[in-house]
């Protein structure tokens, strides 16, 4: 494989013709060759996992590996940061719709994090022509044209691509090619088709692939991305160590290993995030069987908890002394365009979280609207003159222990709560069933992570007989009720042709599934073959 393809400017085509141009012959023989060389490993690393899980059910708690000891001990750190890479004091996440991309890398963000993951619904079609835009946005010939006739096109100085593929627990089951299961691992497939058809335009012009990866869960996992990378560098001659890569710290055991995850990626690292909504959602899943760790209202789990502020100050900590960025979590509002006193009220407390992120010793932060890049440029300019904080000495406080990460959260649960998780629910989830990964409701961005949060948090609940502040028992009867007050509410603003040509029905009964029986794991498993 010693040269890769590039892809033509996307026109309006048939998908069975984009798929063509999209997975050429030379993509299909790398898929089947990552599948073949790393297949087993993803199975046998997701069979950890359920142990492990196994392990917390019956009582057990993470804590820092001891077998590790030494790693974290060590001096040691990652690779020398890429020029391009230095500053990324402002990062934009979002799908890859054509529309999205282009305004996003023309939004003054430094990064675009183009997302096959959380914001995604992986349609076949989102996924093929989530590839397509990508390339076209590469070779810089993007462009697009509204139904309405606004024609979009990239600016001069487009931010720097980043790709979060899908991760290592999810199959993308319409392409088996010559895998001869019938399926590959989504994380291979997202990857690499982007690498095949990218790698060398973006060298060409003084890049590299760039990736930031989701929902690892140990170091292990990283190993197996760090493989992969050395793997796909080789396939085309390249140096090792030019892709790079940020780890999303989504899952609770992650947090206890960020040292070792720098450490199996040091070639190919760039940093850390702070996922803080998938972080929220571990802390609710992998605890699930403990009524101890039952959460307040999703409002009230806020990053000044002391177990979220704990994982903050571990995962900075941990990426300067490495010599990594360390980047700050998702600011979800979007602009109000119909309500100035609500629209200022949510500016301010965008402003109050980028203000808390940058004086924690953040090198960037993370927004998921182009209406926000300026704000969080604004706060990150002012108290980050330099490109990053990694050489920033930070005052010297006791280490971060495994107490305080596993602190359970105080806070309430109030009818308000209660019912915006079932609106956030019910709403998300009837998107994603049309394709749609990232919604906008309750003027926030919600995406597979949020939404997560919104329908685990009813489960828990009513597992463990939680009550609201005013005494009321949350069960399956109060869930029902609320869920079909809510249902003929929509019904009755949309009408009954529309409401019968939306997925609000199926939406409610996967809710109610969700909310009672045994836990589910994600989301986007349980509902991937509602899309097929």
């Amino acid at each position: 494989m010693a040269s890769t393809t590039k892809l033509e400017p996307q026109q309006a085509m048939p998908l069975t013709a984009l798929v063509d141009r999209v997975i050429t012959p030379e993509v299909s023989e790398f898929l089947g060759r990552l599948h073949a060389e790393f297949e087993a490993e993803r199975l046998h690393l997701l069979r950890l996992r359920t142990l492990r899980q196994a392990e917390f059910d019956q009582g057990r708690l993470p804590d820092f590996l001891p077998e590790t000891l030494a790693i974290r001990e060590g001096h040691w750190s990652v690779a020398a940061i890429p020029d391009e890479l230095k500053d990324r004091r402002v990062e934009i996440t979002g799908p890859t719709d054509r529309k999205m991309v282009i305004n996003a890398l023309n939004s003054g963000a430094r990064v675009f994090m183009a997302d096959f993951e959380d914001s995604t619904a992986p349609t076949w079609a989102n996924c093929v022509e989530g590839q397509q835009n990508l390339a076209d946005a590469n070779a810089r010939t993007m462009s697009y044209t509204s139904p309405e006739g606004k024609r979009y096109q990239l600016n001069e100085k487009p931010a720097v691509l980043f790709v979060r593929p899908r991760g290592l627990h999810m199959e993308e089951r319409h392409w088996g090619g010559s895998t001869g299961a019938g399926f590959i691992g989504a994380s291979f497939f997202d990857f690499g088709v982007y690498f095949v058809n990218n790698v060398r335009v973006l060298m060409d012009r003084g890049s590299a692939p760039y990736f930031y990866l989701p929902k690892l869960e140990s170091h292990l996992e990283a190993r197996l991305w760090n493989r992969i990378f050395t793997f796909a560098e080789d396939a085309v001659h390249i140096p090792r160590g030019t892709i790079r890569a940020t780890v999303l710290i989504e899952t609770i055991t992650a947090a206890f290993e960020m040292d070792e995850i720098l450490y199996e990626l040091r070639e190919h690292s760039v940093g850390l995030n702070c996922g803080r909504w998938d972080y929220i959602f571990s802390f609710i899943k992998k605890f699930s069987a403990r009524p101890e760790f039952v959460l307040p209202q999703r409002s009230d789990v806020t990053m000044e908890q002391p177990f979220l502020a704990a994982y903050v100050r571990l995962l900075i900590e941990t990426c300067h002394r490495r010599g990594a960025h360390a980047m700050g979590g998702m600011a979800a509002q979007i602009p109000i365009r119909n309500d100035a006193d609500a629209n200022a009220a949510a500016m301010e407390r965008v402003r109050k979280d980028k203000l808390r992120e940058v004086h924690a010793g953040h090198d960037g932060t993370w927004v998921a609207h182009p209406g926000l890049v300026g704000l969080a440029t604004e706060v990150f300019d002012e108290f980050m003159p330099e490109p990053n904080q990694i050489a920033r000495v930070l005052e010297p406080r006791p280490a971060v222990t495994a107490a305080n990460l596993l602190e359970i959260p105080e806070g309430k649960i109030t009818d308000e709560g209660f019912l915006r998780n079932i609106e956030i629910s019910l709403i998300y989830l009837e998107s994603w069933l049309r394709g749609l990964g990232c919604v906008p409701i309750f003027n926030l961005m919600e995406d597979a992570a949020t939404a997560e949060i919104s329908r685990a948090q009813l489960w828990q609940w009513n597992r463990y007989e939680a009550k609201t502040e005013d005494g009321l028992l949350i069960d399956m009867p109060r869930i029902r009720l609320a869920l079909r007050e809510i249902l003929e509410q929509r019904h009755e603003a949309m009408g009954d042709a529309a409401y019968a040509g939306s997925k609000f029905g199926r939406a409610g009964e996967l809710l109610l599934e969700f909310s009672d029986g045994r836990f589910r794991s994600f989301l986007t498993t349980e509902l991937y073959s509602e899309l097929c």
